[in-house]
């Protein structure tokens, strides 16, 4: 396989995942008890749930075990493992649907996924859980229906929800938040949809050790907000970052940069065709987090050059340093994935002129729907080892900086 540009990294490894390449935005890293590294894979769609990778030695991937979904109407877009507990989120192609929820995983021997237990999400006007952040052991924090939250719009169907799973066997909610107007019996007044109306509903929900009190939330066309969760039960806005309209919306990410008092933010390209340009990573000012300043936006390839070159070109997520052994940390090196623009690596020191030090595309992998890659999410490991992984059949791609 010969990359249509690599510069700053090294192809090192690749494996297609026994031809079901097609993975989402679940990438977590264990070390397992017998000491083998495993790369655990949430698939974008069905008819796999997740996959489980050896890559001990990340020249040799070798796929341990795939899973099922339990039918062809719901996706395992997410997932995060700690330890070897594994949370993986179940949504639904219609509300109403089941299963919607949370399924708990013990992993201690990789080969053999044990089911822990289900929290279920379910409801009327549910589908379920989109995405989960675990990496604390004691709380999933999660964009997810209820069976008790009524939208007034149904593409407003996921709000922010905090889950204790400190007893894994017996998972239970102790906190709730949605951007207010979006729910039935709400005071404020519902938003004013977008021109592109891709719903006010929560998307990633991040948070961190260094700060416990805080959850970094993307909010699709809603913005990204800062919660303070020291309450868990009563989650309270601190601040927003809403640059939608005039910009298409579909923020994504929200991730802290805490040494530097910096916010990137990623809004999500959901269009083919450059349809829904810009969309864009954000540097945000967060010195004062009451008022979120944009610094600058992390450059972009030409859009001339990507908008029709197959699916979809412009931001979707980063490497989201999330906290644990096995996991890059950095508050400078900036991995961002932009579909069809393929993997570009930003160095952020001056961040107003960030500036593009690697990049990985590769060639448009066979069976895919689109006549180019769809570069969907990465994860990097302590030793700068960079998983990357296609939306449609690409698979795994594995690489090393070389910068």
């Amino acid at each position: 396989m010969t990359p249509d540009l690599i510069r700053g990294m090294r192809l090192i490894g690749h494996d297609l995942l026994a031809g079901y390449g097609a993975i989402g935005e679940g990438n977590s890293l264990q070390a397992a008890p017998d000491g083998r590294r495993i790369l655990w894979l949430a698939h974008e769609g069905p008819p796999k749930n997740f996959t489980g990778v050896d890559v001990t030695d990340p020249r040799k991937p070798r796929v341990v075990v795939q899973t099922d979904l339990p039918h062809n109407r719901v996706r395992s877009n997410s997932l995060e493992v700690h330890g070897n507990l594994m949370a993986v989120a179940y949504q639904t192609v219609e509300p109403g649907m089941t299963p919607a929820g949370i399924e708990l995983f013990d992993v201690s021997v990789p080969e053999s996924p044990r089911p822990v237990s289900f929290f279920d999400c379910s409801g009327p006007h549910s589908r379920g859980v989109h995405q989960v952040w675990f990496v604390d052991g004691e709380y999933i924090h999660c964009a997810a229906g209820a069976a008790d939250f009524t939208p007034r719009n149904q593409l407003d169907d996921q709000a922010y929800r905090i889950i204790d799973v400190r007893d894994p066997t017996r998972p239970v909610e102790v906190g709730r938040w949605w951007m207010p107007g979006t729910a039935e019996g709400d005071e404020a007044p519902p938003p004013e949809r977008l021109k592109l109306d891709t719903g006010f509903r929560c998307h990633n929900t991040n948070a961190y050790p260094q700060r416990p009190d805080r959850c970094y939330v993307g909010y699709i066309d809603g913005g990204g907000y800062i919660l303070d969760i020291a309450d868990k039960a009563r989650p309270k806005v601190i601040s927003r970052f809403n640059p939608n309209p005039p910009f298409p919306g579909f923020t994504h990410t929200m991730m802290p940069l805490f040494s530097r008092e910096l916010i990137i933010a990623t809004h999500e390209c959901v269009y083919d065709d450059g349809l829904d340009w810009p969309k864009l990573n954000w540097i945000i000012d967060a010195r004062k987090e009451d008022n979120l300043v944009p610094l600058s936006v992390l450059p972009m390839p030409p859009v001339e050059e990507y908008g029709r070159k197959g699916g979809r070109y412009g931001a979707h997520n980063v490497h989201e340093n999330p906290p644990r052994d096995t996991a890059f940390q950095s508050d400078t090196l900036i991995f961002a994935t932009l579909f069809n623009g393929g993997l570009r690596v930003y160095d952020t020191s001056d961040p107003l002129r960030p500036n593009e030090v690697a990049a990985f595309v590769p060639p448009a992998p066979a069976h895919s729907r689109v006549p180019a890659a769809q570069i969907n999410d990465v994860y990097v490991d302590e030793n700068a080892i960079v998983y990357t992984v296609d939306r449609h059949s690409g698979g795994l791609y594995i690489l090393e900086l070389d910068i």
